[in-house]
């Protein structure tokens, strides 16, 4: 069913680096007080990812509204103090240098992009701050002796290795893959690279895409020229649009696969028809199917944020803001970092309403959940 679901959709349209010297010293315990507990957060919400970091601010918000609207956790309300980075690691860094220096967050939540957690890791272990969710699936980002690091979604490596496999079980082969060029879509490159090798294939084409798109045109003429029976995305964000655009207008049946950070909401209404047929990773349930209890209450507080529409990525946020709330509640009145992460770490088998997340041994991944959808028209993934 995926395979004709995929090929017929397709013909239808036509690096943790050293701590700087400031983490040394001792940090205060801060970003609570008798009223609210205050929770940092990183991110692009300009720039060529930027539509993801709105989608992650919409369902981070709509979570904390709907938490604070049943009285917060042990009477306190949670608030949100996030930051634009653009998806430049420096920026990230000033960020969330700043936000420990002065001592006004408690925790962070769902700082975004590879390279960029690569840049604050060593902050957030150096002052022992608890940090949820980062939204990276860097398997880099995930090794031992990260111990305030509580990772939610699956890996990358998974990702890659779920989809290759898939591809290869429908005969589908000669795949080129198109990647950021950056430490992302590198390290997106080289998961695939092992997926297909541990089949004896390898990709026809390994073609690097700028960040900003710019080389769209060049990128496509490479690809195309490998002749290849499918187009695997390392891509995400804006440059995933202008790619996959490129690509339908010189050849439209040509399939067309990504991982679950290739496509945004925004990406998706731009394409049109054009997005018609893509196939992507899940690392989360559908956000438009409302069977399972964590989606229902996902779309209720949307809805009640005046946000109608639903996808992965404010479904992800979503899930993120829940489970830090979990640990605080766990945490108790009399709350700690210390506190905190031990309640993190006590989550073990913690089901969401259909989603379960557990933290039984460190380096702390909660989930190892990956599907695959096929987006239709409108870009909702096909039932």
């Amino acid at each position: 069913m995926l395979r004709r679901q995929f090929i017929s959709r397709a013909a239808q349209t036509s690096l943790v680096v050293a701590a700087p010297a400031f983490v040394t010293r001792a940090w205060a315990q801060e970003g609570v007080n008798a009223k609210t507990i205050t929770i940092g957060s990183s991110a692009a919400l300009t720039g060529p990812l930027g539509g993801f970091g709105m989608d992650m601010k919409t369902g981070i918000d709509a979570a904390l509204a709907q938490i604070n609207t049943k009285g917060g956790i042990h009477g306190r309300s949670l608030q949100l103090q996030m930051a634009d980075d653009g998806y430049a690691p420096a920026r990230s860094a000033d960020n969330v240098k700043k936000m420990l220096g002065d001592g006004g967050v408690f925790a962070l939540l769902s700082c975004m992009g590879t390279a960029n957690n690569a840049a604050i890791l060593p902050m957030v272990e150096a002052s022992a701050i608890p940090y949820v969710a980062p939204l990276t699936g860097a398997s880099s980002l995930r090794k031992a002796p990260t111990r305030n690091v509580f990772h939610v979604r699956a890996s990358y490596t998974d990702e890659a290795q779920r989809l290759v496999n898939k591809l290869l079980g429908m005969s589908i082969e000669n795949i080129a893959v198109v990647y950021l060029d950056n430490p992302f879509g590198k390290e997106v490159l080289a998961d695939v690279q092992r997926a297909l090798a541990a089949k004896g294939h390898k990709p026809v084409a390994e073609v690097a895409l700028a960040a900003d798109g710019k080389n769209v045109d060049a990128a496509v003429a490479q690809t195309l020229a490998s002749k290849p029976a499918a187009v695997l995305l390392g891509t995400a964000g804006a440059a995933s649009t202008g790619l996959v655009a490129a690509i339908k207008k010189s050849s439209p049946l040509l399939p067309i696969a990504g991982l679950s950070v290739a496509m945004t909401i925004e990406g998706v209404k731009q394409l049109g028809q054009a997005a018609s047929g893509i196939a992507i990773t899940m690392v989360f349930p559908d956000a438009n199917r409302a069977k399972l209890e964590v989606v229902r209450d996902y779309q209720s507080a949307m809805r009640a944020a005046g946000k109608t529409e639903f996808g992965l990525g404010s479904l992800e946020s979503y899930i993120n803001t829940r489970l830090l709330a979990e640990g605080l509640q766990r945490a108790g009145r009399d709350v700690s970092r210390d506190k905190l992460r031990n309640a993190l770490a006590s989550v073990h088998s913690f089901d969401l309403g259909g989603f379960s997340l557990d933290y039984s041994a460190a380096p702390y991944v909660g989930s190892k959940f990956v599907d695959l959808g096929i987006l239709g028209v409108g870009g909702r993934f096909m039932a």
